[in-house]
């Protein structure tokens, strides 16, 4: 199976590329598509030897070249090397390619995942802004295509698992596991003074910062229960969230006759990695296993939506439709870097969030163009509104 990987030098990438080390007689490296870290990319490119590697821009691309003609061995084949958004379109869409793990950050890896759906590849999809900007045109060329969608977010791989234990018909409603990140049990007064740092450090997961904070905030969990409507056709008020702190349950699916499914596993990205690559069929991961001589609590309470407004915006915007999502994802994401650069409280992010989503106009993307259109007049207008919001007041 030749592999595309977007997003190669991030954390999911990285996973990536470790399957792919484990199973050498079943996956090949075809492209490396990265941002910037050009000493991670250039290491990986030395090992996996890919026919095409994209970066984000041209300046990136001549800086990539200039290393690897210092690099490069004796006889060494060059990859294609390609910039900007054509060339991530191109990697993930090229006949050779059978996967692609579509693992970019933001809307920056939207139209690359889109059309490599639109050419019947399998995905695997670690990128939630590809449903949560546009989940209607995804599914869309999902059905239309025959590609295969295949979640690599552990709680959505999780759900995906769970769903093969019936029938669809008989689904009433997906449970979805949050651990609650690190303000679970600081009281609401508290956040106005909670610092970046504090944030960042989650107590379960390393992951990116972004991410790390849409943890904090729960939205992340609110882009899931976005994610988790396209891809299983669910309403919001069929899909509830549970704070679990342990994590070691990822999802849960309860069906017509009470009985309630669960996804348990150790909490390394690797296995529903390896398992997006191989599905149907399963493989010996190179994962932890659970202990059960062990005693081990699992604790599952209700989230607090009051405190964590943007969980419940979440919610509101995918009952509204249209372009609300995109909104939300383009708002939040400016309000994080707004956050962590110290310009806004951490409550302020769901406060831009909320105001932004009230003032952009809502309307039904036609195209993927019009999704980035939306997605930057959403950024502009949160920008502005974290230009005037002072720190701790709002």
């Amino acid at each position: 199976m030749n592999v595309t990987i977007m997003g190669s030098t991030g954390s999911i990438g990285v996973s990536t590329l470790d399957v792919v080390r484990q199973h050498p007689e079943r996956f090949r490296v075809y492209g490396l598509v990265a941002g910037k870290n050009l000493d991670v990319l250039c290491s990986q490119i030395l090992e996996f030897r890919p026919k095409v590697v994209g970066v984000a821009e041209n300046k990136t691309l001549e800086e990539l070249r200039t290393r690897l003609t210092k690099t490069a061995l004796a006889g060494w084949e060059w990859p294609e090397l390609m910039a900007g958004p054509q060339g991530r379109v191109a990697a993930a869409t090229a006949a050779e390619v059978d996967f692609v793990m579509s693992a970019i950050v933001g809307v920056a890896g939207l139209e690359a995942t889109y059309e490599a759906i639109r050419a019947r590849k399998r995905v695997g999809l670690a990128n939630k802004e590809v449903l949560v900007a546009s989940g209607r045109l995804v599914m869309k060329a999902v059905r239309q295509s025959g590609a295969e969608l295949i979640p690599v977010d552990s709680e959505h791989n999780g759900a995906h698992q769970c769903f093969r234990a019936g029938a669809r018909s008989e689904v009433t409603r997906l449970i979805l596991t949050a651990s609650g990140g690190p303000f679970r049990d600081t009281p609401p007064e508290k956040l106005r003074s909670v610092t970046p740092e504090e944030a960042l450090n989650h107590p379960t997961w390393k992951m990116g910062r972004r991410i790390t904070i849409d943890s904090a905030t729960l939205m992340n969990k609110g882009f899931e229960v976005i994610e988790a409507c396209w891809l299983f056709d669910l309403q919001p008020s069929q899909v509830e969230v549970v704070v679990h702190p342990q994590s070691s349950i990822h999802a849960m699916v309860e069906y017509n006759d009470g009985s309630v499914i669960a996804q348990i596993s150790a909490t390394d990205m690797r296995m529903p990695i390896q398992y997006a690559m191989t599905y149907p069929e399963r493989e010996r991961a190179p994962v932890p296993r659970l202990d059960w001589a062990q005693s081990r609590t699992w604790q599952f309470s209700p989230p607090d939506f009051g405190k964590f407004r943007l969980l419940r915006l979440a919610y509101e915007a995918q009952k509204t439709g249209g372009s609300a999502t995109c909104t939300l994802n383009a708002a939040d994401e400016i309000a994080v870097e707004a956050f962590l650069e110290g310009r806004i409280s951490f409550p302020a992010i769901a406060e831009t969030v909320e105001e932004t989503l009230a003032r952009q106009p809502n309307r039904e993307p036609a195209t993927i163009e019009d999704v980035i259109s939306i997605d930057r007049a959403s950024r502009e207008l949160a920008r502005q509104i974290c230009s005037v919001t002072q720190k701790g007041v709002n």
